[in-house]
């Protein structure tokens, strides 16, 4: 975000690795809790630096590091670049888990990209939303070389629900009814005949008329999205 990079905070900070590393031996040296760190590969390709990072980092006392396979300057442009990301897995002066970032938006690239790489773990960000079951999805394809069956409407429902909730507890209830509107699209994807029913949802700002047309929708649709 250029509100946070414009005050040299975020990932302008990997244009100055000294200056990065002053605040991580900083928190490092404040706190009891293991630190964790996420960078992206650098601030653009003429300084992926993110490897050098790494180890200092390592160096430093962080216990693991996540790495989100963009620059900066590209933002969530083209398709992310693992292989560096690979090359600080593999690098052996680097002991500490790593972890890879972007585009993951499946069980199956998730696993094909963990053997590929070596990574120790997988960061998903985008796929998750209107999508939480992705992780569950993925550990369990993982373990089993299996799909599991998509989620039905109730807990589709149920899940929208608790995320409304969470919304108009840290928001307060008009703006969080608001900006819960950006996510039933999501959550209901690839539901038939939807449109109508979120346009509903999204022209509502009664919470009990959401939530009688979120039970609406529980009943209505169970046995055709079953179906489907």
């Amino acid at each position: 975000a250029k509100k946070v990079t414009g005050g040299y905070c975020g990932s302008a900070l990997m244009r100055d690795p000294d200056h990065a590393l002053r605040f991580i031996e900083a928190v490092v040296g404040a706190v009891a809790e293991p630190v964790t760190l996420l960078i992206r590969l650098g601030w653009d390709d003429d300084a992926l630096n993110a490897p050098l990072i790494a180890r200092r980092a390592e160096d430093a006392g962080v216990r693991m590091i996540t790495v989100h396979g963009r620059t900066r300057v590209q933002m969530y442009k083209g398709e992310a670049d693992w292989s560096l990301i690979g090359e600080i897995k593999n690098n052996p002066r680097i002991s500490i888990p790593i972890f890879g970032n972007g585009d993951i938006d499946s069980p199956e690239k998730a696993m094909e990209y963990r053997n590929r790489y070596g990574i120790d773990g997988i960061m998903v960000g985008r796929a998750s939303i209107g999508n939480p079951w992705v992780f569950s999805q993925i550990k369990h394809y993982m373990a089993t070389g299996a799909h599991l069956p998509p989620p039905g409407m109730e807990e589709r429902v149920a899940v929208v629900k608790k995320h409304l909730g969470f919304s108009i507890r840290w928001k307060g209830e008009r703006l969080g009814i608001l900006e819960m509107r950006r996510h039933y699209s999501n959550y209901f994807r690839g539901v038939p005949n939807f449109k109508p029913v979120r346009a509903q949802l999204v022209e509502s700002l009664s919470l009990d008329g959401i939530y009688s047309l979120l039970d609406d929708v529980a009943a209505a649709y169970a046995h055709e999205f079953a179906a489907a």
